[in-house]
Formats: C-alpha cells, structure tokens, sequence
C-alpha cells in the first residue's frame, strides 16, 4: 500500500511539472538588459510593432513617395495640391499642359 501511494506522488508530481512548463514558456516576452543605466526589465509586447516588422514606415502613403511616382510618370514641377485622409493629390506640368494624379493614402501609393 505504501509503494502504490509513493507512485501516486510521484505520478502528481510529474503531471505537476508538465503543467507548469507553459506558463514558464509565456514569459518570453520579457528581457533583461544590461547597458549603461544599468540592468532593466524590457516588455517586447509594448512595442510589438517595431519588432514585428508588420509595420514599418509611415502608414499611409508618404507625400515624398506620390512626389516620385508622379515625376517617375513624367510629370515635370509636381507639387502637392491637397491631402485627406483618403487621397494625396499631385499637379504637375506634362508635354500637354497642366496634369493632377490622384493616389490613394495607404502603403504604397496606389494611383486612383
């Protein structure tokens, strides 16, 4: 009787152990760094973005991008007109006179 008892406590014990083992995997997302102001607790999911790479750059289309795709499509002098929310307006001066493009305001510029 005392033998089987004994294996019992060490059958818990070991399911025990199992059990614990994921909760220690989950505090992965904590780092210890030592620099000059000395050592410090640092949590990645605060800033999960950055270490992602989900995203990076602005988040929408950046003004200088609409700029260079214009003036890659042959507008000569772009400027900026107008910009929303929603779109990012570029004139500039063609062979045939005065043009405006129009891109949407999301990653990578697509033209309207």
């Amino acid at each position: 009787m005392r033998k089987s008892l004994q294996f019992i406590l060490v059958g818990l014990a070991a399911m025990t152990g199992l059990t614990v083992s994921p909760t220690i995997a989950a505090a992965q997302d904590l780092e210890f760094r030592i620099g000059p102001g000395g050592v410090g607790v640092y949590d990645r999911d605060r800033d999960r973005e950055r270490y992602d790479g989900y995203r990076r750059g602005p988040r929408g289309c950046d003004p200088e991008d609409a700029l260079d795709i214009a003036r890659g499509e042959g507008l000569r002098r772009a400027q900026i007109v107008r910009m929303s929310p929603r779109s990012i307006v570029v004139q500039g001066m063609t062979r045939r006179g005065p043009e405006r493009m129009f891109f949407a305001n999301r990653r990578g510029c697509p033209e309207i």
